[in-house]
């Protein structure tokens, strides 16, 4: 059982010696645009939640 998780441990680091990290500007770069895409989302839900309330607040 013992060497099954130094096996286990030793194979994560192995492959995480693999991954390709992003460099700061790439990591700066992804995380304006998903900040940008979020406010994109948050505006356009807005949008909808007040023409949908209007149109309610019309019918009723």
């Amino acid at each position: 059982m013992k060497e099954k998780i130094i096996d286990f441990f030793n194979g994560v680091v192995k492959e995480m010696k693999k991954v390709t990290w992003p460099t700061k500007d790439e990591l700066k770069e992804s995380t304006v645009i998903v900040i940008v895409v979020c406010l994109i989302l948050a505006a356009f839900t807005y949008a909808v939640d007040m023409s949908v309330t209007q149109i309610f607040q019309g019918i009723f």
